[in-house]
């Protein structure tokens, strides 16, 4: 698979998101850019947890002591996702928490599986410390970790991204 077959099979508000990034080329210009989405961060609904916040939904390695829920929608074979993030001044995990939002929840389950390994690197810049490196690839695999398992039993997701390769 070239990178430009796995670039079509991002979710399309990732894609954006990426592309708009990519000419953000000013370090200062990026950080206040990904300040401003950690700015609209907004934390789990109580309706869905509440503090004191269950250990399985801990992102192993966040410094930030991020939770993930993913909440399926079957009929859609999506997932909502939710974001709690303990610590007031984790702002690299605010801001991922709000990009995985809002270009993966409603995405078919299929295209959040093919999310790059490297997102916070391409997000963040290459110039992450080990311990947030860590802890946004944490969040990443509870994210797809879900819609990977959905993928494994869905037979209509399984079609959708072979026709999707196909049409390459």
């Amino acid at each position: 698979m070239t990178a430009s077959d796995a670039e079509r099979l991002l979710p399309p508000k990732l894609k954006e998101l990426l592309d708009t990034l990519a000419w953000l080329t000013d370090p200062q210009e990026r950080y206040a850019f990904l300040i401003e989405l950690a700015d609209g961060f907004r934390p789990v609904p109580p309706e869905v947890a509440t503090p004191p916040y269950p250990r399985e939904n801990l992102v192993p390695h966040c410094e930030s002591q991020a939770y993930v829920w993913a909440i399926e929608e079957p009929e859609q074979h999506t997932f909502r996702y939710y974001f709690a993030v303990e610590n007031p001044q984790g702002l690299s995990a605010k801001a991922f928490a709000k990009i995985l939002d809002d270009t993966c929840s409603g995405a078919p389950a299929w295209q959040v599986t093919h999310l790059p390994d490297d997102l916070p690197q391409r997000i963040f810049g290459p110039r992450l410390s080990m311990g947030r490196t860590m802890g946004l690839e944490g969040m990443l695999a509870m994210v797809r970790e879900p819609a990977r398992r959905h993928l494994a039993a869905c037979a209509v997701c399984q079609k959708a991204l072979k026709e999707t390769v196909s049409a390459s």
